[in-house]
Formats: C-alpha cells, structure tokens, sequence
C-alpha cells in the first residue's frame, strides 16, 4: 500500500522542503485547512475531512472540479481535524503515515499532535510528524534516522523512564543507558553520517530529527 500523506492547518517554515517530503505515488489528505498547504503544492488531497470551516473559496472551487471527497464532521466535535484524518487514513489500511505542518507555530497544538502519536492503534505503524525542517516521531522498539552529517538528534523519554536506549551513528553514544524525563541527557546529539540507529528495551522515546539545511 502506498504512503499517506496528511497536511495540517498548521505551519510550514518552507514550502520547497516540504515539497522535497512527497514521494510519487503517496495518496495525500488533508485536515480541513491544511487543503491550502497541499494546493500550494501543487497537490489535490483525495480526501479533505474535518468541520471544513478553514476551507478557503478557492479551495472548494479546486475540489468541486476534482475527484476530492469532502467528509464533514460536526464543528462541536471532540476530536481535531488532525486526529479525524489521521485515523481515516489508519482505518483504510495505511502502515506508513506522515503528517505535515503539525509542528510549530501554537504549543497546544504541537503538544496535542504529538500526544495523539502515543494512541496504543498506532503502536506498530510508522506514523511521523515532518515540516521539512524538523520529525518527530516516538519509538518503543527499534528505529532509524536518515539525514546528513551534523543534524542535530534529541532523545526525549515521554511520560517515564525510558530504559535501554542504546544508539549508533550518534557524535554522543548511548549505550544500554536509561533516560530520565526530567533530564536533559539526549537533547541535542548530531548524526554522524547518512543514518543512525536507536534502540529501547522498554518506555516510549520521542525521537527529534533537525536537519541542518
């Protein structure tokens, strides 16, 4: 199955990194508002669902002459946007998920998007937050890290001890160690090369990835 593709209504530092995160064959959604960073793509979500009352009139003139279906959900809701669409698309099937402008520009938002990655149905899919700039994704097993020489890698336990961390392809090794979340030991490591490996026996890691463009 190919990738999904979700865009937010939130921030994009650079549209043209963000256009380097498309891979040719992703299927793309949108969350309400988060249809004008796709457009400005050049890129027709599938799918744009939410209360769609952050569509623009140029937006929905764009859908109406294409095959985007609109899913509509009530204003007073429970969920975000965000969180609709991310889990239409993990009810259709999609194993690889990303998720762009859910970084930046309102705390609450940002805190909110990457707590939603924590939901137990996520749990054995590769689901990752990207602006281009920035990912963030978690870990409870093994993972990688893919960039350049320099950028910049923080390992941040969420919401208890995370125990065994071991890395390769860190400036800074970790070895069978375990992170504290009222300490700041995995902050700001850097890649050595290409990739980097991170490893856990137990606990949950959030993994920041800033790229050094």
């Amino acid at each position: 199955m190919p990738r999904a593709v979700i865009f937010v209504n939130g921030y994009i530092p650079n549209l043209d990194l963000a256009r380097g995160l498309i891979r040719p064959g992703d299927m793309i959604f949108a969350a309400d508002g988060g249809s004008r960073h796709a457009m400005a793509l050049g890129l027709v979500p599938s799918v744009i669902i939410g209360d769609l009352d952050s569509l623009t009139s140029d937006v929905r003139h764009l859908t109406e002459q294409s095959v985007t279906r609109l899913i509509q959900h009530p204003r007073d809701k429970n969920e975000t946007d965000f969180e609709l669409a991310m889990f239409h698309a993990v009810e259709i099937g999609y194993t690889e998920i990303l998720i762009i402008a859910a970084l930046g520009n309102r705390l609450d938002q940002t805190l909110g998007n990457l707590a939603l990655l924590t939901d137990p149905r996520l749990s054995a899919l590769d689901v990752r937050l990207d602006d281009g700039l920035e990912e963030a994704f978690f870990t409870h097993g093994n993972c990688h890290i893919r960039g350049a020489r320099g950028d910049l890698v923080s390992l941040i336990p969420w919401g208890g001890n995370v125990i065994g961390v071991t890395t390769e392809g860190l400036h800074w090794s970790v070895q069978g160690e375990t992170l504290y979340p009222y300490k700041t030991r995995g902050i700001s490591n850097e890649l050595l090369g290409e990739m980097a490996s991170v490893s856990v026996i137990s606990g949950l890691l959030l993994i920041v990835h800033r790229r050094q463009i």
